[in-house]
C-alpha cells in the first residue's frame, strides 16, 4: 500500500478514537487540510495533550507518474482508496513529488 506523507497539526475532538486535522502540502506548495479520526493518520495515541505537529500518513494509489522539465518526478495520487479519505474542500486527487510516497503505512 502506498501513503503519503502529512503533518497532523491539531487536535480537534475528542470523541473516540479521537479525531485529528492534518496538512498535506502538494508539489506546488498548496496546502490541503484533511479532518478525520486520528487512528487514519497515524498508529501513536493522540489527544488535546501531545504536541503538535506530529508525522503522519494517509494511504493512497497512485493515478499517473512521469518526470518533470526539472527532472523531479511527480504523481497523481488518490486518496479516495483505499479508505475514502477527502480534503476539507472534497478533492482526493493531488500533484505531489514521488519522493513524498511511500510504499509501507507506518
Amino acid at each position: 500500500m502506498h501513503a503519503i506523507g502529512v503533518q497532523i497539526v491539531r487536535f480537534t475532538d475528542a470523541h473516540q478514537p479521537g479525531f485529528v486535522e492534518c496538512v498535506l502540502r502538494d508539489a506546488v506548495d498548496r496546502e490541503w487540510v484533511f479532518s478525520d479520526k486520528a487512528p487514519i493518520f497515524t498508529s501513536v495515541l493522540l489527544d488535546e495533550k501531545s504536541t503538535y505537529p506530529q508525522p503522519g500518513s494517509i494511504a493512497c494509489e497512485i493515478v499517473r507518474e512521469w518526470i518533470d522539465e526539472h527532472g523531479r518526478k511527480r504523481c497523481i495520487i488518490d486518496t479516495e482508496q483505499p479508505w475514502d479519505i477527502a480534503a476539507q474542500t472534497g478533492e482526493t486527487r493531488f500533484e505531489v513529488f514521488c519522493d513524498q510516497i511511500t510504499t509501507n503505512r507506518a
